[in-house]
């Protein structure tokens, strides 16, 4: 049986790579999911009205993204 090595870190190190594990914990966990499979709906306006309702993208992207949405064969228009 091997010895086992000690390593010491800060505390604030520690807590970095336990984000870190975490983060990649969590993006494991969405990959397993059909990540690359269709969006649950083909309805460009409400594809849109659900990134509006988050508030999270600015009116520059959101626009470029319902012009993106526009040409593509997959989403309808409603």
């Amino acid at each position: 049986m091997r010895a086992m090595s000690m390593v010491t870190i800060s505390k604030t190190q520690y807590e970095a790579l336990k984000r870190r594990a975490s983060a990649y914990d969590r993006l494991i966990i969405a990959a397993k999911k059909d990540v690359f499979g269709p969006p649950p709906t083909r309805e460009r306006k409400e594809v849109m009205r659900e990134f509006r309702a988050t508030k999270k993208y600015s009116p520059a992207f959101l626009k470029s993204l319902d012009k993106g949405l526009s040409r593509s064969n997959y989403f309808k228009s409603r």
